[in-house]
């Protein structure tokens, strides 16, 4: 008798969970919408108090599956893979954020790209950045181009470029502005353009600078994709990716690609987001006033040679990061002279940790050869600009005057 016991608290009906969709849709938690800035959206969008008990914090769904009501007949889930309550308030999240018509999230950045592909036809074409994460270049040319798919790698930062490189069959262009690590922009709004006029999609990995600092999909984009695992988690302790479509065709096309290949976010990790999420536009803004004067500093360093970083005036695409852009983030790379001094360096660094990845609230310098770009081969590497002096910076968001005082002795080093 006490096995077969239910909860007194029974759970939404169908048309419950309509009319909360419907609330998220027109308002913040569930009220009436009124214009929201990003910092009330990071906190409230998606995450309304739980129908069932009102607690604030977004329940962590821990099930594979769900009970039926009849045939045919759910409470709004089935299986966790085809949908979750957690995953559903992450995406509801992200998609409000920036300003997408639905989001998908994925089990890592990568699962997120290979889903974005995952529907072209054997004979199209894709334009790429050139100097892109090398995980990128691994899985476009080690197993998309195996199915028959074109890959054509472009500096997108010249315009005439991507025009030329457009052809009859290209439905992609995919960018990384800010790329990584040398901090290349491209125009969004251009490149849109021309891949509109040509009939295709441009797709933008937004993970460096999160949308508190740009908002492709307002640019032209048509669909964003993040690794979440960076500032959108914020605190090195999940995997995830998602995709934010902007078309009605994007939510079909890529709840097929979660339902069909899987490779959807954990309700665990899913929560994870939701709570660094919260934080992102506070995090954001001193992971910024802290990357400002840390690329400062090294602007004036006599061993620091070729820093690339956006928001200095010198940097040769200033001028568009601040038209595109509403800051220019935390990540950066320098150059020194040689592997030998790259690994003195990256030994003698106390409160910055030698090591992959990036967005969290700790400071990390990495060798791009070895680390980012290890996958790819060195003629490749050479062809994108990344030397074996090169490091790449995520500035977190500890003191910026330790920060600055931990390069120095680091650099003196040297």
């Amino acid at each position: 008798m006490y096995l077969r016991r239910r909860w007194s608290l029974s759970a939404p009906s169908a048309s419950d969970r309509a009319r909360l969709r419907d609330k998220l849709e027109t308002g913040v938690s569930g009220y009436p919408m009124f214009p929201c800035k990003e910092s009330t959206l990071a906190v409230h969008a998606g995450q309304h108090p739980d129908p069932q008990t009102g607690a604030v914090n977004v329940p962590i769904y821990l099930s594979s599956t769900f009970e039926l009501t009849g045939i045919g007949s759910d409470r709004g889930w089935d299986y966790s893979r085809a949908g979750n309550p957690t995953r559903d308030r992450l995406e509801t999240a992200l998609a409000a954020l920036e300003g997408g018509l639905s989001a998908h999230a994925f089990t890592t950045g990568m699962a997120a790209i290979a889903a974005l592909v995952a529907l072209l036809r054997t004979g199209d074409h894709v334009v790429c950045s050139r100097d892109v994460y090398a995980g990128t270049v691994r899985l476009f040319d080690q197993i998309v181009s195996g199915y028959g798919i074109q890959i054509e790698y472009v500096d997108t930062s010249d315009l005439q470029a991507v025009e030329a490189a457009m052809k009859p069959n290209t439905k992609l262009v995919h960018i990384e502005t800010p790329s990584n690590p040398l901090m290349v922009l491209t125009d969004i709004a251009a490149v849109a353009e021309i891949a509109h006029a040509h009939g295709a999609e441009l797709s933008v990995d937004n993970t460096f600078m999160s949308p508190v600092l740009q908002r492709p999909l307002a640019l032209g984009a048509d669909i964003v994709m993040h690794s979440t695992t960076k500032y959108l988690n914020g605190h090195s302790d999940g995997l995830g990716g998602a995709l934010i479509g902007s078309k009605p065709e994007h939510k079909e096309r890529f709840l097929l690609v979660q339902k069909a290949a899987g490779g959807v976010l954990s309700p665990f990790e899913c929560f994870l987001v939701l709570r660094g999420i919260k934080t992102l536009p506070l995090r954001i803004r001193q992971h910024e006033e802290n990357g400002r004067a840390v690329a400062e500093f090294l602007a004036a360093h006599p061993k620091v040679t070729r820093l690339a970083y956006p928001g200095l005036k010198s940097h040769p695409q200033y001028e568009l990061a601040c038209r595109q852009q509403r800051g220019f983030g935390s990540m950066m790379s320098f150059e020194l002279n040689s592997r030998a001094e790259a690994e003195q360096f990256l030994k003698s660094i106390r409160i910055f940790l030698n090591a992959e990845s990036l967005g969290g609230v700790e400071s990390l310098a990495s060798h791009s050869a070895t680390t980012t770009h290890g996958s790819v081969s060195e003629e490749v590497r050479q062809r994108m600009g990344i030397n074996q002096g090169r490091i790449r910076l995520s500035i977190g968001i500890e003191d910026k005057e330790d920060l600055i005082a931990d390069l120095d002795q680091a650099l003196k080093a040297v």
